[in-house]
């Protein structure tokens, strides 16, 4: 058998689901026929290719460097065919397939998570794997398909769409005001309990403040300093609300504490970093409709926040 059809296009799509099922028993399972039958199959492929793409033991399975490779190109041509499928089609307004989005803990939990709740119920066929981590991902990797972050990437390689504007805010609990004083000046905050948050690539426990009047936008660094950190942006939020010290923040993440009166913010006549929140994906996906639709549904549902 010559190498012209060693990879066929049906193996792709069986290839991925026991890829994503972690054993040969729970693909087989997926895929409604026997374990015997998955193994089978799978030796087969890896007869044609050439090369093992899995490695086996009793209890899972894990991929070979090739197994990876191919893994990685499989979940891009089937996304392609899919795209390519909606494009000749009428299926534009019902977009199917599978959808990777990335978000930041916190954030993704409280605003991304509901908003693919509605995306599910209107797009019924789309797949959505939501998976959150503290920092983006690397942007060259292909291992999502809509990352939603703060700031702009400096790369310019990938399509960010401005999904909303979004401040960093310093803010504690009335409790905590009232007993250690409200700082007037960034440099007062030097004798506070600062709550630090290790995020990304921030520096960590440094917080530039910048004066909003006068001529000239003079930014200061505060070395910052307290006796609680985390790298979970919520639990920080918590110990502010629970009088510990003052935290900075996104505003998406405390204006309901804000509203409600249990964080009063300081300092609000000095600038913070701008925290604007962007969708980010691939250029050649600007032809797919599940990613350019939820990127519309996420922009919709984010321009309405604090409304």
């Amino acid at each position: 058998m010559g190498a012209g059809n060693a990879i066929q296009p049906a193996e792709l799509g069986f290839f991925v689901s026991v890829a994503g099922a972690g054993s040969l028993s729970a693909a087989a399972r997926d895929l409604g026929i026997s374990t015997a039958a998955v193994s089978k199959r799978l030796a087969l492929m890896e007869t044609r290719i050439g090369m093992p793409l899995v490695t086996r033991t009793t209890r899972r399975m894990s991929l070979t460097p090739e197994g990876e490779v191919l893994l990685e190109h499989a979940r891009r041509i089937l996304g392609d065919i899919d795209d390519l499928e909606q494009l000749l089609t009428s299926a534009k307004g019902r977009p199917s397939g599978l959808l990777r989005v990335n978000a930041t803990l916190g954030f993704g939990r409280m605003h991304v998570a509901p908003v693919i709740s509605e995306y599910s119920r209107m797009y019924p066929d789309v797949d959505v794997q939501l998976q959150l981590s503290a920092d983006p991902p690397p942007l060259i990797e292909d291992a999502f398909d809509v990352c939603v972050r703060f700031g702009e990437p400096p790369d310019a390689r990938v399509v960010a769409r401005h999904l909303a504007p979004n401040r960093r805010i310093l803010c504690a609990s009335p409790m905590y005001l009232r007993e250690h004083g409200v700082p007037q000046t960034p440099q007062e905050l030097l004798r506070h309990n600062c709550i630090g948050i290790r995020q990304g690539s921030d520096a960590y426990g440094v917080w530039r403040l910048g004066a909003t009047k006068g001529p000239k936008q003079q930014s200061e660094s505060i070395h910052v300093r307290g006796n609680l950190t985390t790298n979970d942006g919520e639990i920080a939020v918590h110990w502010a609300l629970e009088g510990h010290g003052i935290v900075l923040r996104a505003e998406w993440d405390v204006e309901r504490y804000l509203r409600s009166g249990r964080l009063v913010q300081v300092l609000s006549n000095y600038a913070t970093p701008e925290a604007d929140i962007y969708a980010v994906y691939q250029q050649r996906h600007q032809l797919s409709s599940r990613i350019r639709l939820f990127v519309e549904f996420l922009a919709k549902k984010f321009g309405q926040f604090g409304k």
